[in-house]
């Protein structure tokens, strides 16, 4: 009896491993990755916001936002973590 209860868990955990490794750690590597981009923004650097305008880093606020040249004299202070969502003039290294 007890061989029979343990067997109907086993497809459910299963489908957990098959759903962290499939969707659950990806994310989180995207997210780590997206984290450390953020973090090293400097002066300079080219980006894509979330609302598909890009820019140029005019400078760091402080850890939370940034001041981003869209055109000439228009500038717009952006929050770093929901805000900016790429970086155009780093090369990125694939593996």
């Amino acid at each position: 009896m007890d061989s029979s209860g343990i067997g109907q868990f086993i497809p459910l955990i299963l489908i957990f491993v098959i759903f962290y490794f499939f969707l659950i750690r990806p994310q989180q590597k995207k997210v780590k990755e997206h984290k450390a981009m953020v973090e090293s923004l400097k002066r300079g650097d080219k980006v894509i916001t979330t609302g598909g305008i890009t820019g140029v880093v005019e400078r760091v606020i402080d850890n939370d936002t940034v001041e981003v040249q869209i055109a000439e004299n228009v500038k717009v202070e952006i929050v770093k973590s929901t805000g900016i969502q790429a970086l155009l003039n780093s090369p990125e290294v694939k593996k």
